[in-house]
């Protein structure tokens, strides 16, 4: 049985061992937001948590935010 507080299936299972918290606590809160839900989405094998295309969508959100955070601009 998964032990869904520590170690999620839908975080876990990487070829490398390796988790997504072992990534996202070395980055901001938005940047790792974005790498948490673009994980869980893109899963190769269907181990997707969600809604793919909503999980994709809340990384792209996070990711504006972080970018809007920075100050930056488009163009």
């Amino acid at each position: 049985m998964s032990d869904m507080v520590n170690h999620p299936p839908h975080y876990t299972g990487f070829s490398n061992g390796a988790e997504v918290i072992d990534i996202t606590e070395n980055l901001t809160f938005n940047t790792g937001n974005a790498c948490k839900y673009a994980a869980r989405a893109g899963r190769t094998d269907g181990r997707n948590k969600g809604a793919v295309i909503e999980d994709l969508n809340k990384a792209i959100w996070y990711l504006r935010r972080e970018l809007e955070r920075l100050g930056a601009t488009d163009g």
